[in-house]
């Protein structure tokens, strides 16, 4: 007879924590890509800095919807585990794999297409090229990005965050030199200086390295034996892949769609900030991009804590213990503002000397520092409302925040800060005209989100009690 969870908050730590800290080193990893990119070439160019954040937001806000959708996996796989079904589990794999195939399609098109995107960037003609390079080798990393996200989820899913991390590590310990030698070029070897696009062909390299990585272990690591991952038929290129089911399908597509559509929300939240600010000239856009990156780097860890706790209550729902289950949220969501809280006052009292990592241009210096003023309170929503996603992705909920994020991040968040920024109505202060507009207009809307989300945690549960 299994031994009963220990109920109180410590307990849960004790187990978060083990599940936690893997996925934050490998998503610090992952983030590692973009932020050695931004030193490298904020250090490199200015045009081409701008040029990155530019790339970087029609990037992320294509690859992380759609990562969205795959990562639907996730919770049905924890459900499945804690249920102890796993060759149903395994099932599941093939099924997200068709998915994360089809979604390259339309990904990769948008990529290569990207006038969208530089239209609402209003992208001087000097940088437009520069953009369109970056994204067409982003275009080919997308497949291999998406195929490793089903990897990520799986093993995130079956508590197997480590076996993520070893190889996030990995990819990083490739594309640095890679990245190095192609912004800059290595004339000894004839590699010429490709600036931003080189950051692109890194990635390009190190995300298939990745995923034929992740392919490889699959296929050699016993502890993938009871989830049956060889499939039942050849498919594609001649792998054991199962053909597509139209009912598994429609499940993983059924939660994914709207946590896809959920996660772009979010991040298009912060991305088209970055393509608003882009009319704002060279300057303010390589401020935000500093400030975005830094975010993102605080982000890593409510997403860990979001990850393990969802994780966690996903499995004790599949193992029908859902006094478990409902104490996993509220100490998930405890832990996670309490970490904000410690996290987020420290980067701003050592502001000054943590911009001054990314470049030494006292003007960019001046621009981002106005922004990072407002992380703090960022941090904190941000922390609040990822911890509350996850933990309703865990019950499979995601059309309520769905509806949640549309209305509040983009109303909210993006209009009240593109009013503010551009003083659309002539009220807005000094200190908020400009980017630091759109970051205070941000800052509350992330925390009104982590208020909404929590109160509708916490209405479930009780519906679910009654």
């Amino acid at each position: 007879m299994a031994t009963p969870a220990d109920p109180s908050f410590r307990g849960s730590v004790r187990r978060l924590v083990p599940l936690a800290w893997p996925v934050l080193v490998g998503q610090v990893s992952v983030l590692g890509f973009a932020t050695v990119d931004t030193v490298l070439v904020a250090r490199y160019d200015a045009a081409d800095l701008a040029a990155l954040a530019i790339g970087a937001a029609a990037y992320i806000t294509v690859f992380i919807g759609l990562m969205g959708v795959v990562l639907a996996l996730a919770p049905i796989v924890g459900q499945l585990q804690g249920a102890r079904r796993f060759a149903d589990a395994g099932r599941q794999v093939h099924q997200a794999v068709w998915i994360a195939l089809g979604l390259t399609l339309l990904g990769s098109t948008l990529l290569l297409l990207p006038a969208p995107f530089l239209a609402l960037a209003r992208v001087p003609p000097e940088l437009e090229p520069r953009v369109r390079g970056y994204l067409g080798a982003l275009a080919f990393s997308l497949p291999a990005a998406l195929l490793f996200t089903v990897y990520r989820g799986f093993n995130t899913a079956v508590s197997r965050p480590k076996a993520v991390m070893a190889l996030q590590l990995a990819g990083l310990a490739l594309k640095i030199p890679l990245s190095i030698a192609l912004v800059r070029g290595v004339p000894a070897l004839g590699v010429p200086a490709l600036g931003v696009v080189g950051c692109g062909v890194a990635t390009l390299i190190a995300m298939w390295a990745l995923a034929v990585a992740a392919f490889v272990v699959v296929r050699r690591d016993p502890f993938y034996a009871p989830y049956a991952l060889g499939g039942r038929a050849r498919g594609l290129l001649g792998l054991r892949l199962d053909p597509p089911d139209r009912r598994a399908l429609a499940a993983q597509l059924r939660l994914g769609v709207p946590l896809g559509l959920t996660i772009v929300i979010e991040v298009t939240g912060m991305t088209f900030i970055a393509l608003l600010i882009a009319r704002l000239g060279t300057t303010a856009v390589a401020g935000h991009q500093i400030a975005a990156n830094l975010a993102a780097l605080l982000f890593m860890i409510p997403l860990a804590l979001g990850n393990a706790t969802s994780t966690l209550v996903a499995q004790a729902i599949g193992a029908r213990d859902e006094a478990d289950a409902r104490r996993l949220c509220w100490h998930g969501l405890a832990l996670g503002l309490a970490v904000a809280l410690v996290v987020g006052g420290t980067v701003y009292l050592l502001r000054v000397p943590i911009v001054g990592l990314y470049t030494a241009d006292p003007a960019v210096q001046a621009a981002a520092l106005a922004l990072v003023a407002w992380l703090a309170w960022f941090h904190l929503g941000d922390a609040g409302q990822t911890v509350a996603a996850f933990a309703l992705r865990a019950w499979r909920v995601a059309t309520v925040p769905l509806v949640i994020y549309a209305v509040v991040i983009w109303g909210v968040g993006l209009g009240g800060g593109y009013l503010l920024a551009f003083d659309v109505l002539g009220l807005t202060p000094g200190p908020l005209l400009g980017a630091p507009g759109f970051w205070a207009a941000g800052a509350f809307a992330l925390l009104l989100t982590a208020v909404l989300l929590a109160t509708f945690l916490a209405w479930m549960l009780r519906q679910r009690r009654g």
